[in-house]
């Protein structure tokens, strides 16, 4: 297959935008374009794209994930998101990911212990959860570390969360017992550790 650039424009920081047929576009420095002579109306083969795609757009992919990788650890969801959105077609993407990883640059496990690791005196485990997953760790990953990082006591957690907010199961009536019992299911704590907590069970679940 051959492709042609049928639109060449300047933008800004020394880069170009080029369209190719197919609906192809990208995104070069203007001396890259100049040095492999490209102006609308070249034609590339397909040796020609790839070595573009590959050797010039994927190098330079690499270079952007490491610089982002320096910056703070990042999964492996999170990394590729982010090279999508500073424009890198797909196949760079990739290049960048598998170089990476293949360094250990980049690896969701370490990061999910981590994460963990950091974290679970201050949020419970369904906080942890919800944050891994939401930052692209796969589900058996989460659940492994969490299995094996995991070390928090929650109903200690939930003591000092109720402590902080001046809960007391002493004093507290209805309105302030069922606030207290809903921040805590807002924050992920299984409500057996909760009721337990909060002592009073019998009354407290009549409350609930």
């Amino acid at each position: 297959m051959r492709y042609v650039v049928t639109d060449y424009k300047k933008e800004g920081r020394g880069k170009v935008s080029l369209c190719l047929n197919e609906g192809i576009r990208l995104w070069l420095y203007q001396g890259e374009a100049r040095q492999l002579g490209l102006s609308v109306g070249s034609e590339l083969s397909e040796d020609e794209y790839q070595s573009i795609l590959h050797d010039v757009i994927g190098k330079r992919a690499v270079k952007r994930a490491m610089h982002l990788l320096e910056r703070q650890d990042r999964t492996e969801h999170a990394l590729r998101e982010k090279l999508t959105q500073n424009a890198y077609p797909s196949e760079a993407v990739e290049d960048a990911i598998s170089y990476v990883k293949r360094l250990h640059y980049l690896d969701d496990e370490r990061f999910a212990r981590n994460f963990i690791q950091i974290r679970q005196e201050k949020q419970s485990r369904m906080q942890l959860w919800s944050g891994l997953m939401r930052r692209g760790v796969p589900k058996e990953v989460i659940e492994r570390c969490l299995e094996e990082e995991f070390a928090s006591d929650e109903r200690e957690q939930i003591r000092a969360l109720l402590e902080k907010k001046g809960y007391s199961p002493e004093t507290a009536d209805q309105a302030e017992t069922r606030r207290a019992y809903q921040f805590l299911m807002r924050r992920g704590f299984r409500s057996s550790d909760a009721l337990a907590v909060m002592r009073q069970e019998e009354s407290v679940s009549r409350y609930l």
